[in-house]
């Protein structure tokens, strides 16, 4: 996988290395761990994000006599049926930042953050860093970055962004796109959360969204459409998290896109119909 993007890397010479890692390379000797990750960035850099409701197909211009499909819990927007008409859904639009880094033990790891309790939604549950996007933002990277310098004080110079997934529909029916970025020296970060927005900031393994160990599934049905619910419980330093909801599923998703393989529990997309009118604070039960 890594091994083998690094393998045609070393033979192709004339491939030119992404801004923030090529200067890193060249500021100190090559290392094995330094490796990894421009393989990696080099791998994640080809990624395509399947068609989306940005994009022209016919595709996307799909509709349901009964009405459109979102998920409470998160689900890849082109797996959706929602009508491109202006007038009947207009999503908000968010951004969430998967950075991940390589720990001391060589694995790939993703920052994490526990949520305020003093939050009106999602209060003290686990999430990636990001928000709403501003009028300002230039693209998903730059409200990816904005959001985790302001949530946990992550310097955007920090991370090297390689790519984007395709959007998911969370339960307030915001647009989120997860935006990957690579942390080379995890040591240039401290952590300084925002007490309004974050209690703890965190890291666990990437990995751990494709393996049965510590994860359970919930069968659940809405309007007869069944579907999975994932939970992953982990624990570090004394800490016990549940990590499930949107958040999980852009982690099982962003875990088989960079280690190029399926989870080894049974996936079931979920599927939620909702009015073809939407009002403005419509949310998912």
């Amino acid at each position: 996988m890594i091994a083998s993007v690094l393998r045609r890397i070393s033979l192709s010479p004339s491939l030119s290395l992404p801004p923030v890692l090529s200067a890193s390379l060249m500021d100190s000797p090559a290392q094995p761990s330094c490796q990894r990750l421009l393989a990696l960035a080099q791998q994640l850099r080809l990624y395509r994000p399947p068609p989306s409701l940005d994009d022209d197909s016919e595709e996307q211009r799909i509709e349901e006599a009964a009405g459109k499909v979102v998920s409470q819990v998160g689900i890849p927007e082109s797996q959706t049926a929602i009508a491109r008409d202006p007038e009947r859904f207009r999503p908000k639009r968010a951004a969430v930042l998967i950075c991940l880094f390589e720990g001391d033990a060589g694995d790939l790891r993703v920052i994490l953050t526990k949520r305020s309790s003093r939050l009106s939604t999602h209060s003290g549950e686990v999430s990636l860093p990001g928000g709403k996007s501003d009028p300002n933002d230039k693209d998903d990277a730059e409200t990816a970055t904005r959001e985790a310098k302001e949530e946990i004080g992550l310097d955007p110079s920090l991370v090297n962004v390689v790519t984007v997934m395709e959007p998911f529909l969370s339960k307030y029916l915001l647009r989120v796109v997860p935006v990957i970025g690579i942390l080379t020296n995890k040591k240039a970060f401290n952590p300084s959360p925002n007490p309004s927005e974050v209690d703890k900031v965190f890291d666990a393994p990437l990995e751990m969204f494709l393996k049965d160990e510590n994860q359970r599934s919930e069968g659940r049905e809405w309007m007869g459409d069944k579907y999975m619910l994932h939970f992953f419980n982990y624990e570090v330093e004394g800490e016990k998290y549940l990590i499930w909801g949107l958040t999980a599923w852009i982690l099982i998703k962003a875990a088989m896109i960079v280690f190029e393989r399926p989870p080894a529990f049974p996936e079931q997309i979920p599927k939620f119909k909702y009015p073809r009118i939407v009002a403005k604070d419509t949310t998912m039960p």
